[in-house]
């Protein structure tokens, strides 16, 4: 045994000692695949750690080639027919104050159109019209007389005067009176004396060729009016007041 064990020492280091210089290939293979294999660890624990951030990397890279081969194959029209090329900024301010110009004026004749036909229909008609005026033959009125007629609703007084009661009328002093105004502010024709039949103290009608002045004496509160129709005596505080006439030939128009 001893002997065995001697040789299988002595082969051993024979073995060492002669293959030394020839295993250095061996130990260059083995550290190249000792790197090569830790390279790999390495590779093997950034796709285990940072394998999240290279998916998404991946994930980004795949969309944006997508996206470009996407916008390669869409097809965009063409507008530059629809672009303004000759006209400039101050023709286009000119156009549009134009038509807003043109959109007032047009408002404002529709405006007035409306308005005109609104005004012809509330105004009065034909028949509403010719009530609205009274016509008087003068020559049924002897001299001297009073007559009543109906105007609007209200009664009018219309009295053919004589000489006498014209001159009458023309010598009261107008400065004593309440109301001063002249006969000849009251009268077109001297000889005819148009009034409204309504006391200017509280409306009541007044009776003519009657009162203290020899004209129209209101019963209810004592008021006299003279031959001119003008307030002498009692609460009113005016003269009886005139109404729109004219005279067309023989005729009395009223109103």
């Amino acid at each position: 045994m001893a002997s065995l064990a001697r040789t299988f020492a002595s082969s051993l280091s024979n073995r060492t000692y002669t293959t030394g210089a020839a295993s250095a290939p061996a130990l260059k293979r083995f550290f190249s695949v000792a790197t090569s294999n830790k390279e790999e660890e390495d590779s093997v624990k950034q796709r285990s750690v940072g394998g999240l951030l290279n998916r998404s990397q991946v994930n980004a890279i795949s969309s944006q080639s997508v996206m470009q081969a996407r916008h390669s194959t869409t097809n965009i029209p063409d507008f530059s027919k629809y672009k303004k090329t000759k006209n400039s900024g101050e023709a286009s301010r000119t156009f549009a104050y134009m038509m807003i110009g043109s959109t007032g004026l047009l408002t404002a004749a529709g405006a007035q159109a409306t308005i005109t036909d609104f005004l012809s229909n509330m105004s009065a008609s034909a028949d509403v019209l010719a009530l609205a005026k009274a016509e008087v033959e003068l020559a049924s009125i002897p001299e001297g007389k009073n007559v009543t007629i109906k105007w609007r609703g209200k009664p009018v007084f219309i009295r053919h005067r004589t000489e006498s009661e014209i001159a009458e009328a023309n010598t009261v002093n107008v400065a004593e009176l309440r109301d001063p105004q002249q006969d000849a502010e009251r009268v077109k024709d001297p000889k005819w004396l148009v009034m409204l039949g309504v006391c200017t103290h509280l409306g009541c009608v007044p009776i003519g060729e009657a009162g203290d002045f020899g004209g129209w004496y209101c019963p209810c509160h004592g008021s006299h009016y003279d031959i001119s129709g003008r307030i002498r005596q009692g609460p009113a505080p005016l003269n009886l007041e005139i109404p729109e006439y004219n005279f067309q030939e023989d005729k009395l128009i009223i109103g």
